[in-house]
């Protein structure tokens, strides 16, 4: 339907889906409430509409059926729904909303409403997102109402410039994703993944979609008789189940490519099958989880150490399911997931599921969540390190946690990807500050070691160590990373154009940031800081050409993996640096059982350049693949 088309038929309509989510969840009185609401904000933003040309109270509504179909809750945060911008965007004010609708609804819609200040204590966008945190301490229904103010925005975000593209997508990543993950909220987590990635970085995103449907097509005939054994074996046993195969998100791929460093037709796990099973009240989840896995293992041949059990231990966020690999029938590991329908609704629902009710029920995390946060404004009030505040809760709740102990037997609760340093602080301050090395279950390892579940750690000291510049990137936990923050930020600081984290070349697709000294820092569109400083410093950013010169290099790495040969290294030097009239810095060679790895540190002109070059040397006889960086 073209949006200027829309007519009040269908404004109704749309609002009616919203009454129909709520009809078997609230009484009379309380329909009587939103529908009063709904009338308020459609008559409040009559005149309005949005950058589609659309009536605004479109963009109403829809929050308000995501609030009230797919987060399924109540009332309350449905009348905030309708009414989550009417403050911001019209006369009306706040005691209005509490006047007509009550300080319940009033309180939500408060939070959700971005304040206008003169002058904001860190930034605009901070201090919008510290609002919205120390609303947690009260209500976290308003966070849900924003989540789902955000997914609308995010669906619809054609309609924007690329400039504020990159701003909310940016924002989306670092904040709201992560936020959702936390909450357990997989669907709408991997959404906002999904649709910031797609406008952070679109060329890669649509490689990458390109990619993952052609795997569709060339699975098909393998995924076909592979779903036939699962469904003949099972059914003939008499679970009830339902099957799906799920392709991994290109955000997910790209991430996982990144993280792997591998390139896609060598990445394990694009996509996985979902196994469903309904319950039996005469067998309890977890043994028919178990009857259905050792069916499956039965019929298949199961990959050694494949099983990830997180149905007796889920997920900080509350995932709970049965993960293994079996062999297909063409020779490929295949990933199957087993869940209960509980715990499938658990996985889209999360923390949300937990009370079988309307209102929400997580205490304990609300509490460790308030105890964490009390801890980081008493930290920015000592310090007035008022910049240092989301990376703080972001380093605290936004990734999974995993325990370890030290040699004392203390337990250690720290972020996913903590290193042994964030031990040392955790510890104390100091040990943190003097931290030279670690010894990790007996054996000796650098302070930058990550950590696993489980690991016991010892930290040596020396007064001679002080925090180092690669430290801030092998931490994780808050006090580890506003120690050694506050310890760099007393150190002089190079000037730098270009980012120091990420080294952009031209031809990339790249951005801006206009710093405070006028410098504007230019940054790859997928760089990690990149997309952090987009939520935090949106205003910032700007449009860059950033050009390649005849008289300027930049630094590149390749490694290249071959089947060993005569002259496959004169080839390679040949490729760079007689056919191209490129220096090499560097190049070092491995080889095992007839495979040489082969690393080279080159310089280029441009991306256009350096892609040259990693076709050539994919075309070298013997060369199987190429990749970007060290392996």
């Amino acid at each position: 339907m073209n949006h200027n088309e829309i007519t009040e038929q269908e404004i109704g309509r749309r609002a009616q889906e919203v009454f129909s989510a709520l009809e078997k969840s609230t009484t009379p009185e309380e329909m009587q409430m939103v529908q009063k609401a709904f009338a308020y904000a459609r008559n409040a933003h009559k005149d309005q509409h949005r950058k589609t040309g659309e009536p605004y109270i479109i963009h109403p509504i829809a929050v308000a059926l995501i609030v009230a179909k797919e987060l399924q809750l109540g009332a309350t945060p449905v009348c905030a729904a309708f009414l989550h911008d009417v403050v911001e965007d019209t006369p009306t004010t706040i005691e209005e909303i509490k006047e007509l609708f009550g300080e319940d609804v009033a309180f939500l819609v408060s939070v959700v409403t971005k304040q206008s200040k003169e002058q904001y204590s860190m930034s605009k966008q901070l201090d919008n997102f510290k609002q919205m945190l120390d609303s947690m301490h009260y209500d976290i229904r308003a966070i849900l109402v924003k989540l789902a103010d955000r997914l609308h925005n995010m669906r619809t975000l054609d309609s924007m410039r690329p400039d504020k593209q990159m701003k909310i997508a940016g924002e989306t990543d670092y904040f709201y994703a992560p936020l959702a993950n936390r909450l357990g909220l997989y669907t709408i987590k991997i959404e906002l993944e999904n649709l910031s990635f797609r406008y952070r970085c679109p060329r890669i995103y649509s490689n990458i979609l390109d990619l993952i449907e052609k795997d569709k097509k060339l699975d098909e005939k393998r995924m076909e008789s592979f779903n036939k054994k699962i469904d003949d074996v099972l059914t003939s046993n008499g679970i009830k189940f339902r099957r799906e195969t799920l392709y991994k998100q290109p955000y997910n791929i790209w991430r996982k490519m990144n993280t792997l460093n591998q390139d896609y037709e060598h990445l394990e796990g694009r996509h996985f099958t979902r196994l469903v099973f309904s319950p039996d009240e005469n067998i309890p989840q977890k043994d028919l989880c178990l009857r259905i896995y050792s069916l499956l293992t039965n019929t298949f041949r199961e990959r050694p150490n494949s099983i990830v059990n997180y149905i007796d231990l889920p997920k900080q966020n509350g995932y709970q399911a049965f993960h293994t690999q079996v062999l297909g029938d063409y020779g490929t590991w295949e990933e199957i997931h087993i869940q209960s329908e509980k715990m499938a609704t658990k996985t889209r629902l999360g923390y949300l599921f937990d009370s079988g009710q309307r209102e929400i029920d997580i205490n304990m995390w609300l509490e460790n969540f308030r105890s964490v946060l009390r801890d980081v404004t008493a930290s920015l009030d000592r310090h007035d390190d008022k910049t240092f505040f989301f990376e703080s809760v972001k380093a605290s709740f936004y990734n999974d946690d995993i325990q370890v102990y030290t040699t004392e037997g203390k337990a250690m609760l720290l972020p996913k990807g903590s290193t042994a340093i964030d031990v040392a602080f955790n510890m104390h301050t100091n040990i943190g500050m003097h931290a030279k090395y670690a010894k990790i279950n007996g054996h000796l390892a650098s302070v930058k070691t990550r950590l696993k579940r489980g690991d016991c750690v010892e930290i040596g000291t020396s007064p001679d160590i002080c925090p180092k510049d690669d430290w801030i990137n092998n931490v994780k936990s808050y006090k580890a990373l506003h120690n050694i923050q506050v310890y760099l930020d007393n150190l002089p600081k190079p000037e730098y154009c270009r980012c120091s984290h990420c080294h952009p070349i031209p031809g990339e697709e790249v951005i801006g940031f206009r710093e405070k000294n006028g410098i504007v820092t230019i940054h790859r569109r997928d760089c990690s800081v990149a997309i952090g400083d987009a939520s935090q410093w949106g205003d910032s950013i700007v449009a860059v050409d950033f050009k390649g010169s005849p008289d300027v290099l930049y630094p590149a790495t390749l490694t290249a993996k071959a089947v060993d040969r005569q002259h496959l290294l004169s080839d390679i030097i040949e490729t760079i640096s007689n056919r191209l009239h490129l220096s090499i810095n560097s190049l070092n060679t491995a080889t095992m059982d007839e495979i040489v790895t082969c690393t080279i540190n080159f310089y280029v002109h441009d991306n256009t350049e350096l892609l040259t070059i990693v076709n050539d040397i994919l075309s070298i006889p013997d060369v199987d693949e190429v990749k970007f960086g060290n392996t």
